[in-house]
């Protein structure tokens, strides 16, 4: 058997590393969550230019956006 000890001292590392495992992921939720903003902003600039230039090349047809946008 483990003295109370060696068991609580598991107990704080395993503790320790988990909080260093949540503060990486953390981390890692943020940066993907600006990349993922960076590249929304794009393609809603590149929708609204795609749009553009629809209506230029096709001046009798109405170009609208889908109703889910």
């Amino acid at each position: 058997m483990t003295s109370p000890d060696t068991r609580l001292t598991a107990l704080e590392i395993r503790s320790t590393e988990q909080e260093k495992t949540i503060e990486e992921l953390s981390q890692q939720i943020a940066e993907q969550w600006r990349i993922i903003d960076r590249m929304q902003k794009k393609l809603d600039a590149l929708t609204d230019r795609f749009l553009a230039l629809e209506e230029q090349t096709a001046p009798g047809h109405e170009a609208t956006r889908p109703p889910h946008w």
